[in-house]
């Protein structure tokens, strides 16, 4: 049975290695050794261990992409696991189509697209493009990204995509810590489906709202491409790597930084502020009610 000690060491190791901030990281490898040594785990075990590491982890480091993880279901550990969580997370964008809750033409021809996750920009291209498809002729869009939990920061793009007229618009730059090197993202030339200009977007956000959500809400905002409705976000703009400490446990790295090419910052740890605040129950109404004002 492995012990909190062992789990301790490999999670820190991950994170001093790869966390994106150096420095931050070697403060965190001090700060949660020492919590293991006055023994505040010696107790604790399983989700209950996990969600303690989490709060002293970002006690010290206030960054939400940084987390010791539970999984109740056993999974392979091992060099190939890079991989196994890629394929893990293309096998939930299939089961949540890709992140596609819900698509439809209100009354007035007002677009509806309500988005729970950024799916990969290769296996979603098709139904982000079938979403886009459904609402290409209405008045105005509302996008729904209130239940957003992030994702892909490339299906962030593509997303971003089709509310510019070319691929000349730099959305970000992502630093990687691993290469000391930045990629840069860029609207994409070709789509699957017609791209959405010259009529208003309404961005929905709460306080769920987070990471590659954010992502989108952030860049469409700064562009003033859309109007943002409802709640500041939750405040996550690492991208980040999993890695398996356990075949039960997970330890999450944000091992890049995102800087928007507009702001020249991001929005880690402060959100995405709202261009008209209102609780996140509300902002579907209030987005509506606006849409349909504005083509009266």
């Amino acid at each position: 049975m492995t012990t909190h000690a062992q789990i301790i060491d490999l999670a820190l190791d991950r994170i001093v290695t790869g966390y994106v901030f150096p420095q931050r990281a070697v403060e965190v490898d001090q700060a949660i050794r020492a919590r293991l040594a006055s023994g505040a785990y010696d107790a604790l075990s399983g989700a209950a261990f996990c969600a303690a590491v989490t709060a002293h982890l970002q006690e010290v480091c206030p960054d939400k992409h940084l987390r010791l993880l539970w999984q109740d279901e056993p999974r392979a550990t091992g060099s190939s696991e890079e991989d196994a969580g890629r394929a893990a997370f293309l096998a939930l964008m299939r089961a949540e189509n890709q992140g596609i809750r819900r698509c439809e033409q209100l009354d007035g021809n007002i677009g509806y697209l309500d988005v729970r996750w950024m799916a990969d920009a290769g296996e979603g291209a098709r139904a982000i493009g079938a979403a886009m498809e459904l609402v290409a002729h209405s008045r105005a869009l509302l996008l729904d990204l209130r239940e957003c939990r992030g994702g892909s920061p490339a299906g962030a793009a593509m997303w971003c995509s089709y509310f510019f007229p070319d691929d000349q618009v730099h959305l970000n730059d992502f630093y990687e810590r691993s290469t000391d090197s930045t990629r840069q993202y860029w609207t994409l030339s070709h789509l699957p489906a017609p791209r959405y200009l010259y009529r208003p977007v309404y961005v929905l956000t709460s306080a769920t709202t987070f990471s590659g959500g954010e992502d989108v809400a952030y860049t469409l905002q700064a562009y003033e491409r859309a109007e943002v409705i409802g709640e500041t976000t939750r405040g996550g703009a690492h991208p980040t790597d999993r890695y398996p400490v356990t075949e039960h446990i997970t330890v999450t790295v944000p091992t890049a930084r995102t800087t928007n090419a507009v702001t020249g910052t991001n929005w880690e740890g402060v959100g995405v502020r709202p261009d008209r605040d209102v609780p996140a129950d509300t902002a579907f109404e209030v987005a509506y009610k606006e849409a349909l004002e504005r083509q009266a």
